[in-house]
């Protein structure tokens, strides 16, 4: 099993939008950069913890808990041309992007970047680390046991 970090902006898809779900699963779409987008297609598997990361809004930070629920397979609204994800390149026999479904598992307390920046055990993760904007990041073994313990 591997774990994750999935930033989603609010406006877009929170958390309690997963749980709202009838079933609590979404399509995580939208993800326009080539590694975040190798990491879903070649690297995520079923049953993969992840970490949901509310991005670009007030209050950036850990909100929850989801589950890769499905394999990588084509994101759907590269397809649609009324969608701001349209791809006009991608074809349904050559797409370009890729993503998976997340299951909401749980929601957390809210983390706060600050407040793990306050944990030597967590200085390497990825989204700590100046300059990284990656939508999708891999997190440790020993970073999840840390994380778990703050929830």
């Amino acid at each position: 099993m591997k774990y994750w970090l999935m930033k989603s902006e609010p406006g877009e898809v929170s958390i309690d939008d997963v749980a709202n779900l009838p079933n609590q699963t979404v399509e995580w779409f939208g993800v326009r950069n080539y590694q975040a987008r190798n990491f879903m297609r070649d690297d995520m598997q079923i049953g993969d913890k992840v970490i949901f990361w509310h991005s670009s809004c007030k209050e950036p930070g850990i909100y929850g808990i989801c589950t890769v629920a499905t394999n990588a397979h084509p994101d759907s609204l590269q397809f649609d041309i009324n969608s701001d994800y349209y791809e006009p390149k991608s074809t349904t026999e050559k797409p370009l992007w890729w993503c998976v479904d997340v299951k909401f598992e749980k929601k957390t307390r809210y983390v706060s970047i600050k407040e793990l920046r306050e944990y030597p055990e967590l200085s390497s993760m990825k989204v700590l680390q100046k300059g990284n904007r990656l939508s999708i990041t891999p997190i440790t073994d020993a970073e999840w046991s840390y994380l778990k313990k703050l929830f």
